[in-house]
């Protein structure tokens, strides 16, 4: 019975949060992306009690965040896969991993009991993305920032998108993140120079400069034994990021033009031969991190290349150095994650610690860029790493050794200020993920366009019974 009346509460949430406009105060369907300089001020910011808490519980869905803290948090002591110690606080990790809301199913109903649930059971801190972060920091399972002791000064070096994003409808900022998003697109430098003739960035560009010239480079490479991409959904972000609208409106199911661009587009690509329709993260979609998948390129933000292309694995092209980075033919950015403290933690000040160091200390955050190639969430270390008046190991200038040796900051530097959020909904996960899962019914001739939207609508609304079409 709990776990529906939280599963209900956070739905009546969601509802709540489309009505005040992505965050924002303003209740019309045009509301903007919250903004951070009207937040609630009333209270000042305030320490947090002393910690009593023996056991530090962190919920997530991957390893990221962990391997993070792993490597750079100063005290952290790795035990095993799933624990760690921090001075005499044990940490675990409660890892559940995304597939069918699973995540999100089993933090929801933890955080239900979160009030009566034993000391040592508490969850202390938990992620969430972008396409849910509303959905969690709308209600009170989330601590405001400043009720940890965090000020505006410690956070003014984060971009602002970031703090957008975990700013509930009151203006008060309820999350912290590591890194900012802003997506490229990562070429196979042999493919560019078989195929193109070149592996240098600025003429790869002019060859996906706009979705014209990226869909006649894509038959290029097609006759050439490429794929242009693995999937169709590689290029699903960077057109859902372009909308004019959001996937909800009120409670109306709304499907903005641009996407059912990429359906058109995908579809071409598909029955061309261009593309393939695996899933994103299958063994298939995979193919293409290794020379003998005959991938020509793949669109994300840092954390794809480095997290998720197998870089670490002998024989891939990230191992060998053969990424390349271009803008492609839109900015858009994918992702992220953030750092919540939950209500009713009994670690306070050590969540505030966590936060502190890995979302604002320079050094930290220079370690995870050259280290993990990560691009963070601090513009006086970006722009400088991007420069080179910030050096790194032996006073060099940073370079990526996944991408050949490029530094693509600048890139990202200059995505990162151009990244609109005012169409984001609290709804987007499940929107975007049965979208595409329902156009995989059409690209693969199992059902016309028409079929195949209402197997979305279908779906959509029986993951979000309240909404309509």
């Amino acid at each position: 019975m709990k776990k529906k009346v939280v599963s209900a509460l956070l739905c009546a949430t969601m509802v709540a949060t489309m009505f005040a406009g992505c965050g924002s105060k303003e209740s019309d369907n045009n509301a903007s992306t919250p903004d951070t300089s009207k937040a609630d001020t009333s209270s000042e910011v305030s320490e947090p009690a002393e910690d009593t808490g023996k056991v530090l519980n962190i919920y997530c869905w991957n390893e990221e965040f962990k391997s993070r803290i792993t490597a750079h948090y100063p005290d952290y002591k790795e035990v095993d896969a799933t624990h760690g110690k921090i001075g005499d606080v044990d940490v675990v990790w409660n890892i559940t991993p995304n597939d069918d809301n699973a995540y999100q199913n089993n933090l929801d109903a933890t955080l239900l009991n979160q009030a009566d649930a034993p000391a040592d059971d508490k969850i202390d801190l938990f992620l969430v993305e972008a396409d849910y972060a509303l959905k969690y920091v709308d209600t009170d399972y989330t601590m405001p920032i400043k009720d940890l002791g965090i000020t505006d000064d410690d956070l003014s070096k984060q971009y602002q998108y970031t703090k957008d994003i975990v700013t509930d409808s009151n203006g008060v900022l309820k999350g912290l993140s590591w890194q900012g998003c802003p997506g490229v697109l990562f070429y196979n430098r042999d493919a560019a120079k078989e195929v193109l003739g070149t592996d240098d960035p600025d003429k790869v560009q002019e060859s996906v400069k706009d979705w014209d010239t990226y869909n006649d480079t894509a038959k290029k490479m097609k006759d050439a034994g490429y794929k242009m991409t693995a999937s169709a959904n590689d290029t699903y972000r960077v057109y859902s990021n372009n909308v004019t609208s959001k996937w909800v409106d009120g409670n109306k199911i709304s499907i903005d033009d641009n996407i059912m661009k990429w359906v058109d587009d995908s579809k071409a690509q598909v029955d061309a031969g261009e593309t393939g329709t695996c899933d994103l993260w299958s063994d298939d979609w995979s193919k293409g991190f290794y020379p003998q998948g005959k991938v020509f390129c793949y669109f994300g933000p840092a954390w794809l290349v480095n997290f998720s292309m197998a870089a670490d694995t002998e024989g891939s092209i990230g191992y060998n150095g053969g990424w390349g980075a271009a803008q492609g033919p839109q900015g858009f950015f994918w992702g992220g994650t953030w750092i919540c403290a939950a209500q009713g933690t009994d670690n306070a000040n050590l969540v505030k610690d966590i936060m502190l160091k890995m979302t604002t200390d320079d050094d930290i955050m220079k370690d995870i860029v050259v280290d993990d190639d990560d691009f963070v969430n601090n513009s006086t270390v970006m722009n400088g790493m991007a420069d080179g008046s910030i050096k790194v190991k032996d006073n060099k200038e940073y370079s990526s050794k996944i991408l050949g040796g490029q530094n693509p900051l600048p890139m990202y530097c200059a995505g990162v200020e151009t990244l609109d959020l005012s169409n984001l909904s609290s709804y987007d996960q499940g929107c975007n993920e049965e979208f595409q899962n329902a156009m995989k019914n059409y690209f693969e001739g199992k059902a016309t366009k028409d079929e195949a939207l209402d197997l979305f609508y279908k779906a959509v609304t029986e993951k979000y019974p309240e909404l309509t079409y």
